[in-house]
């Protein structure tokens, strides 16, 4: 069983700052890509960041040059730096990792329970 663990998440200003970390815990085998979503009211769940087991990376359009995603592969873990925040990038933001618990084991994808950011003035 894998555990994906958010903390971060808040109020902030427009133009501002957040920094989300999520932590991946439980039966791992390896990571292969591990990153963030988010889902505001009324649409559907939009790939923000993510970054592969190689280092690279993807960006939705929306967040290219304001946001930075990045992994600690000994710590299994995934930061997603926000700044020059928009009202709309508020949001539910979920982690996402895909973990193969074991050599012989495919892969999954695994979630976090999500975290609620909200720019707001």
């Amino acid at each position: 069983q894998v555990h994906l663990m958010e903390s971060g998440g808040g109020l902030v200003q427009p133009g501002g700052s957040l920094r989300l970390s999520c932590v991946a815990s439980g039966t791992i085998f390896s990571i292969n890509h591990m990153g963030w979503y988010r889902q505001a009211p009324g649409k559907q769940r939009e790939l923000v960041a993510r970054q592969y087991a190689a280092g690279n990376t993807n960006y939705a359009d929306s967040v290219k040059g304001r946001f930075t995603v990045s992994r600690d592969y000994a710590r299994n873990t995934v930061d997603l730096q926000m700044n020059s925040l928009k009202p709309e990038d508020t949001a539910v933001y979920y982690c996402n990792a895909y973990v193969r618990p074991g050599s012989d084991y495919p892969g999954d994808d695994y979630w976090g329970q999500g975290t609620q950011v909200t720019v707001s003035s």
